[in-house]
């Protein structure tokens, strides 16, 4: 059956091309530093279940700990249970010493072991402190302190009365992730509005600032970090004004 429309054609790349994409060289020299500060410990990774994509992210995170010579295992954090002397364990009852989980620190407080986590002398990559990176109420502090910052833009808790003098702003849940429970209102009016599973522990309001658009397109960098350095960016665009889980995430090449 021939294909409804044109079909766009493939050119080859310029041999100048190139890409800012350092993650997996990056990861791994970072694993095995840490392999050496931590001597003999495994590794283990979690996620929760039934989530595909998840999944697959600690699946290649963990295949980068064993490039750099790490031991590993997996374990869901459903199955995480509670051992003698408040040790965390895996489903074959060995302690867990050092972990990375693709699951919020949020979360994880509300576990039956939460009350443990501080002291069951787990080295969690990454650690407890991160929670607060995490937490959109650090928005607004940082606005506290240092207002008119040229790399912040204005920040207000949901009750705060100054949220007022701001015309155009996102409404954003201290724990959202991926465009859940984001509200953009502009002189009023709600223009973009996504729905979700959080909200509960409350909002701050921070000033809307619009994504770059190319044709229908809005469109967002992504940057990683690893061990305080830039290893790459991504590229994520939407015909909204929300970028989601699903947006579009696209490849990109640098020329010249």
């Amino acid at each position: 059956m021939a294909m409804a429309g044109r079909q766009r054609r493939c050119r080859p790349l310029r041999r100048d091309a190139d890409q800012f994409n350092l993650l997996q060289e990056r990861l791994v020299t970072r694993f095995a530093e840490l392999a050496a500060r931590y001597p003999g410990q495994r590794l283990h990774f979690s996620c929760c279940k039934d989530t595909i994509e998840d999944r697959g992210t600690v699946q290649y995170l963990e295949d980068c700990a064993r490039e750099a010579g790490l031991d590993t295992a997996f374990v869901h954090i459903e199955d995480i249970g509670l051992g003698e002397g408040g040790w965390l364990t895996d489903t074959d009852n060995h302690t867990i010493d050092w972990m990375f989980k693709l699951y919020p620190w949020e979360f994880m407080f509300r576990e039956q072991y939460a009350e443990h986590l501080a002291s069951s002398r787990v080295n969690w990559l990454e650690p407890l402190w991160k929670s607060v990176l995490s937490n959109k109420a650090l928005l607004p502090l940082l606005w506290q302190r240092f207002p008119d910052h040229p790399n912040l833009l204005p920040a207000y808790f949901g009750d705060d009365p100054r949220r007022g003098a701001l015309q155009e702003y996102v409404q954003k849940p201290l724990f959202s992730r991926e465009g859940a429970n984001i509200s953009v209102m502009r002189h009023g009016e709600l223009v973009a509005e996504v729905d979700g599973p959080y909200g509960e522990e409350g909002h701050i309001v921070q000033a809307w600032h619009p994504l770059p658009k190319f044709g229908a397109n809005h469109a967002l960098i992504g940057s990683w970090l690893v061990d305080d350095k830039p290893a790459g960016i991504a590229v994520r665009e939407d015909t909204g004004l929300i970028t989601q889980d699903l947006s579009r995430y696209l490849p990109h090449i640098i020329l010249g």
